[in-house]
């Protein structure tokens, strides 16, 4: 998909959390002074558009010191607006490369179920193949035989071989046999899939920590890279999510999913300014090429309605 296109979908999938944020706005702003009472009305709006109370903070106080006591119209506010969410997502656009000295390079995918991880994980198979790489994926979440058949699909469209093992077999097992299969079969990147049981979060978490011990004793330095699924729709139940994993696991990044019709891009940058974690990629549908790098100028933009 053409990165214009990809811009129309990102666009299309954000027009109702710009439609939630920039309609707000316009209720509040007519022409009017950028007074005490106006930012605070625009404060809680921006934290209504769930952009967080820290995010909210940090515009309001770049508004206070270059736009207090002036007259500005709604589409100033956008603008800066804008430009305000793309400095704080700018640090945290980070393309996941592909590193070929490690081989191959593990990526450990983990999120709740229901996130989107196993698609995920076949797109990113999928990209990677196009980009001449060879793939493995392994189908971690072993207790559920809906996580593996639906691997199994996106391995077949990806062309990507998938490790799978007898229901219920110990994930760090499953893992253990994947990676020795890749480093056997020279692959090139290996995709673990996991569990994400948040009801049980002791088990999950000795459950991950399991995996890491086990594919470590085959590879020191792997995972190479260990993200995290997040579910757009979620609003700020992601920033939770985000919280809970980091206890479980060293997160590298975040890929974030749903973007198609969802009313709380805004969590996107909530995420950016708590964690500071590189965000790679965006999903925006259900189409195997429906993922694509995240670019800050243009989330922010898109957020908007610009």
């Amino acid at each position: 998909m053409a990165v214009s296109a990809f811009f129309s979908r990102l666009k299309s999938g954000l027009s109702r959390s710009a439609a939630k944020l920039t309609g707000n706005i316009a209720a509040v702003f007519t022409k009017r002074k950028l007074d005490d009472e106006a930012l605070e009305e625009l404060e809680e709006q921006l934290i209504a558009a769930d952009l967080g109370p820290a995010v909210a903070a940090r515009i309001i106080k770049s508004f206070r010191s270059t736009r207090f006591g002036k007259e500005v119209t709604v589409e100033e506010i956008r603008e800066t607006l804008g430009a305000e969410i793309g400095k704080i997502l700018a640090p945290v656009t980070t393309p996941l490369e592909i590193d070929r000295a490690h081989k191959p390079y593990v990526i450990l995918m983990t999120g709740v179920n229901g996130a989107g991880k196993t698609t995920t994980i076949g797109k990113l198979a999928a990209r990677y193949r196009q980009a001449g790489l060879s793939c493995m994926l392994a189908a971690g979440d072993t207790f559920r035989a809906a996580a593996v058949e639906q691997l199994q699909v996106w391995g077949v469209r990806a062309g990507a071989e998938v490790v799978t093992a007898p229901a219920n077999t110990d994930p760090a097992s499953l893992a253990h046999d994947a990676l020795s299969r890749a480093q056997k079969a020279g692959v090139d990147v290996l995709l673990i899939d996991t569990a994400g049981r948040l009801h049980n979060k002791t088990a999950l978490m000795e459950e991950l920590r399991k995996i890491l011990r086990v594919i470590r004793k085959l590879d020191p330095t792997a995972p190479h890279a260990t993200l995290l699924t997040l579910d757009a729709t979620t609003g700020q139940n992601a920033v939770t999510q985000v919280g809970i994993f980091k206890e479980m696991v060293e997160l590298s990044g975040l890929i974030v999913t749903k973007l198609d019709g969802s009313a709380r891009g805004g969590i996107v940058v909530a995420l950016a300014e708590k964690y500071g974690l590189p965000i790679h990629a965006v999903g925006t549908g259900e189409q195997i090429d429906d993922l694509r790098e995240f670019d800050a100028d243009e989330f922010g933009k898109a957020l908007v309605g610009e």
